[in-house]
Parts: C-alpha cells; structure tokens; sequence
C-alpha cells in the first residue's frame, strides 16, 4: 500500500506507508500545507511502516515549520519516537 493523506476536521490522518518510495511527495504535500495554514496536525496511527527516510522526511517537516514560525504537530502510536529521534535543540 502506498501512502495516502486524508483530512477530518484539521487533521490529517495518513494510511500506509512513509517510506523511500512516498517521502518526496509527502513531503512535497505538507511544506505546501505548512505554507498555507498555520497549524498541521498529523495522525500517524495508521501507518504500518516508517522507514529512515520517513524519519527523515518528518524532521525535515518539522524544520520547516519552525523556520516559518508555524505548528507541525504529529500524534499516535511513535509521535514520541519520531519526535525524539528528531532532538532539536535551541542554541541561544
């Protein structure tokens, strides 16, 4: 299965697989999202495989948000590994 992005009232819940084959149009998708509105949700419960370049692809998001002083929240089952794996870190 591919990766599909499927939005509810402001979130957006992401079915499949973020992997090699999916991360450039995902994140294509969400950096025209976090340039649009200023709070991006992202429900990552029912994604069955993220790959190295999924985690990647979800730093890079996260880095673009902050860089336009804009919200990238992700939620579900490994948020808080993605977000760890990410360890950004304010330098003063």
């Amino acid at each position: 299965m591919a990766l599909q992005i499927l939005e509810n009232k402001g979130t957006f819940h992401l079915r499949g697989r973020v992997n090699t084959t999916t991360t450039r149009s995902f994140i294509i998708y969400f950096e025209h999202m976090i340039n649009t509105i200023n709070n991006v949700k992202v429900d990552i419960n029912k994604i069955k495989e993220i790959d190295q370049s999924g985690v990647e692809a979800f730093k890079t998001l996260i880095a673009i948000s902050l860089r336009n002083n804009k919200s990238f929240l992700i939620v579900g089952n490994g948020s808080q590994d993605i977000y760890e794996d990410c360890s950004f870190s304010n330098v003063a």
